[in-house]
């Protein structure tokens, strides 16, 4: 089985792709940044504002497809500025306490000059 997954709780896709996508038993959620899906945009704070949107966003689409945190198997984090990785961690760490496999790489530019972008893989 494969299904979109689409919730109006997370920023809408602007580009072609799926905010998420089930296939059996996997969920692929597509790298979240720091936009208000109900004002469409992008909220510019600091770090450990930025993570709490992203994650906020990844929280609404494991919920739109009927998952939890739990069930997150693998995330991938990309940080504009490695100097970030301890404000960034202390905020991840209150959300994925199940410590998923991880990978968490600097990346030169992202989108909107986010300072992050997380990605999750989940399993149920």
């Amino acid at each position: 089985m494969k299904k979109i997954i689409l919730t109006q709780n997370a920023p809408a896709p602007i580009g072609p792709y799926s905010q998420a996508y089930q296939c059996d038993n996997m969920l692929f959620c597509s790298g979240q940044i720091a936009i208000n899906p109900q004002t469409c945009e992008f909220e510019n704070g600091t770090i450990e504002e930025q993570t709490e949107r992203v994650i906020q966003n990844i929280a609404e689409l494991l919920k739109a497809a009927n998952y939890g945190f739990e069930n997150v198997v693998k995330t991938t984090c990309f940080l504009s500025n490695m100097d970030d990785f301890a404000k960034f961690n202390e905020i991840y760490a209150k959300y994925f306490t199940s410590k998923p496999a991880r990978s968490c790489v600097a990346a030169k530019t992202l989108p909107k000059n986010s300072l992050v972008e997380i990605e999750v893989i989940a399993y149920k």
